[in-house]
């Protein structure tokens, strides 16, 4: 299983140019490292898109379980969070915050470049649709790609930060299909597969991103 553990955090945001500089350095020097830093993270992957429908910065957060991101130590640092983490998370645009379970994860190792897929199972057909995507992503025989997983978002805990964050979201049960892959170029394989679960589900939105940096556990320890 390529991914460390059975949790992850993902969050995807816009952020005013006027205030890009700022929202990277914190990024960079405080905010990844000190999410790693809470008991139970393993490590973060940040990215920046190149082209889709979703929004421009991606984060990844992998936790040893998924009871992590509901934990003690998870919820005091989010009650908590810094002065400069206040002015930043207060400038987030667009923003996309899913508390998720890795249900599927195959392959071996990460790409420089990830796809995401944000994906709205039909209803009653969530079932139907996981033990459809567990051959949909075997990446054997795929050249350049690397590895696919799927998130699954846990409706309760995924709601963004944000002052605005709406009571009722209905993305809040959305699933996210990840593919790590080598170059830009976007997966070719994709669209028939993503046809043949076309009856189970909806595809909300797309996005393709470059790997900043990622830092883990063992790096601040």
């Amino acid at each position: 299983m390529p991914l460390a553990g059975k949790g992850m955090l993902l969050t995807s945001m816009d952020i005013d140019p006027a205030h890009e500089a700022d929202f990277n350095r914190w990024y960079d020097r405080e905010h990844l490292e000190e999410r790693v830093a809470i008991e139970g993270f393993i490590e973060a992957r940040r990215y920046v898109s190149e082209e889709g429908s979703l929004p421009k910065y991606l984060s990844l957060y992998s936790t040893e379980t998924f009871e992590v991101l509901d934990s003690p130590a998870y919820r005091k640092a989010l009650a908590n969070q810094t002065e400069w983490s206040k002015a930043n998370i207060a400038r987030f645009e667009n923003m996309v915050r899913s508390v998720a379970r890795i249900t599927i994860s195959r392959g071996t190792g990460r790409g420089a470049w990830l796809s995401l897929f944000r994906l709205r199972p039909s209803r009653g057909k969530a079932d139907e649709l996981r033990a459809q995507l567990q051959d949909a992503l075997d990446p054997e025989g795929l050249d350049g790609i690397i590895s696919m997983h799927l998130l699954e978002s846990d409706p309760r805990l995924s709601r963004p930060l944000t002052a605005n964050a709406s009571a009722s979201d209905e993305g809040a049960s959305d699933w996210f299909w990840l593919i790590d892959h080598i170059d830009a170029n976007p997966p070719k394989f994709l669209a028939p597969r993503l046809n043949k679960c076309g009856p189970l589900m909806t595809v909300v939105a797309t996005g393709s991103y470059r790997l900043l940096w990622d830092i883990a556990k063992a790096d601040i320890s």
